[in-house]
C-alpha cells in the first residue's frame, strides 16, 4: 500500500492568508485544492512538500461571476463548471472539456484551477517509487536522463490538462496572486514547453481565477483521444473556437493538447479558415495544416505516429462540430458516452 509522507497542513480562510503561508517557504510548500493530482503524486513520492496549504476553505475561489464574459474561481469544481448553464450555453467547448476529465467522482473533487496546473505526465515518471528507482529515476524527479529521448537536454513529459487547450482557444486569462501583488496573463502564457518547468506561475503565486471573454457569434468544441471512455488522460486533443458571421468564419483559434509539454496553438491552420465557409474541403485543409505542429513523443499511451495522425482527425471533428453537424455518433465513438451535465 502506498502511503502519504508526513507533512504540515495549513487551512487559510482568505487568499491573502494563503499567499502569506506560501511565501514563507515556497520551495517546500504546495497548494491543495481537490487533491486528485497532488495526493497520488505524493504517494508515489513524485512530490514531497513539507507543507501543504489547503484552499478548500477560501470562499472567494468557489464563485462563478458574470461580467464581460465569465469569471470562474480556481476552486470551482469541474462538476460545478459542467452544471453551470452559462458554460453550457456560451462556452460549449469548455463544457465538453470539463465533462471528459476523469470520472464523476474525481470531477466532484477536482477543480478547474487544479486541472489547469495539472502536473505533466510520462510513462517513465508516473510510476511508483520502486519502479522509478529501478531505472535510475528520470530527469523530472531525482534522475539525470529523460528516458523518452536520452539525448534530450530537457524533460519531455506531456501536458495532459483538458481545460487548458480549450481555455487558450477561447482567449481566456488567469489571475495569479502572491504576497507581492497580483498579475493577469493569457492562458497561453501560463505554460512553458518544458516537462519539468511547465508553469510560468512562480512558486509563491496562487492561481485564483479564470476569465473567459464573451464574444457574439462564437462557437467552440473540444475533442479528445484516450484509450478508455472514462478516467483516462488525453493522448491527443483538439480545442477549436471560432467566431462566425452567418456561414463565414470571421476568426478562429485551434489549440492541440497532449502532444507537447504545453498546449500548442496551430498558427497555420486557423488562418485558412478566416473568411471561408466550413466546407469539407476547407476543413480537410485546415486540419492538415493544424496537425502539422503535432510532434508527439513516446511518453504516453498509443503509438506516437498514430497520435499525430489522430490530431488531424480531432481537429476536423471539432470543426464539423462547430459547423453544426450531427456529431453525436462520432462523439460516442471517441468519448464512449454522452456528454451530460
Amino acid at each position: 500500500m502506498m502511503r502519504l509522507p508526513s507533512f504540515r497542513y495549513l487551512a487559510p480562510r482568505t487568499i491573502a492568508e494563503a499567499a502569506g503561508h506560501l511565501s514563507e517557504n515556497p520551495a517546500e510548500t504546495m497548494l491543495l485544492a481537490g487533491g486528485t493530482d497532488l495526493l497520488p503524486n505524493m504517494k508515489r513520492r513524485q512530490q514531497t512538500p513539507a507543507t501543504i496549504v489547503g484552499l478548500r476553505g477560501i470562499r472567494e475561489l468557489r464563485q462563478i461571476v458574470n461580467g464581460d464574459g465569465l469569471t470562474i474561481g480556481a476552486g470551482v469544481t469541474l462538476s460545478e463548471v459542467i452544471a453551470d448553464g452559462r458554460v453550457r450555453e456560451f462556452y460549449p467547448g469548455l463544457f465538453q472539456a470539463a465533462s471528459q476529465v476523469a470520472t464523476p467522482q474525481l470531477r466532484n473533487m477536482g477543480t478547474i484551477g487544479g486541472n489547469l496546473c495539472l502536473d505533466t505526465r510520462c510513462t517513465y515518471y508516473d510510476q511508483n517509487y520502486e519502479w522509478r528507482k529501478a531505472i535510475g529515476f528520470c530527469m523530472k524527479r531525482e534522475g539525470a536522463t529523460c528516458w523518452v529521448a536520452t539525448a534530450s537536454p530537457k524533460c519531455l513529459a506531456v501536458s495532459s490538462t483538458d481545460t487548458a487547450p480549450m481555455l487558450q482557444a477561447l482567449g481566456a486569462t488567469v489571475t495569479v496572486v502572491s504576497s507581492r501583488g497580483s498579475r493577469v496573463l493569457p492562458v497561453a502564457e501560463l505554460f512553458a514547453n518544458d516537462g519539468m518547468h511547465y508553469l510560468t506561475r512562480e512558486r509563491d503565486e496562487i492561481l485564483t481565477a479564470i476569465s473567459v471573454p464573451k464574444r457574439d457569434g462564437r462557437r467552440s468544441a473540444y475533442w479528445k483521444l484516450r484509450r478508455r471512455g472514462s478516467f483516462d488522460f488525453p493522448v491527443a486533443a483538439a480545442a477549436v473556437a471560432a467566431t462566425l458571421d452567418g456561414p463565414d468564419v470571421v476568426d478562429a483559434r485551434i489549440v492541440l493538447g497532449a502532444v507537447a509539454s504545453r498546449p500548442l496553438e496551430c498558427e497555420r491552420g486557423a488562418p485558412r479558415l478566416r473568411g471561408q465557409r466550413l466546407s469539407d474541403e476547407v476543413i480537410a485543409e485546415a486540419s492538415m495544416l493544424a496537425a502539422d505542429i503535432a510532434k508527439p513523443m513516446d511518453n504516453t499511451d498509443f503509438e506516437l505516429v498514430w497520435r499525430k495522425t489522430m490530431a488531424r482527425t480531432l481537429v476536423a471533428d471539432a470543426l464539423r462540430d462547430i459547423r453544426g453537424d450531427d456529431v453525436r455518433g462520432r462523439r460516442r465513438q471517441f468519448a464512449r458516452h454522452e456528454l451530460r451535465a
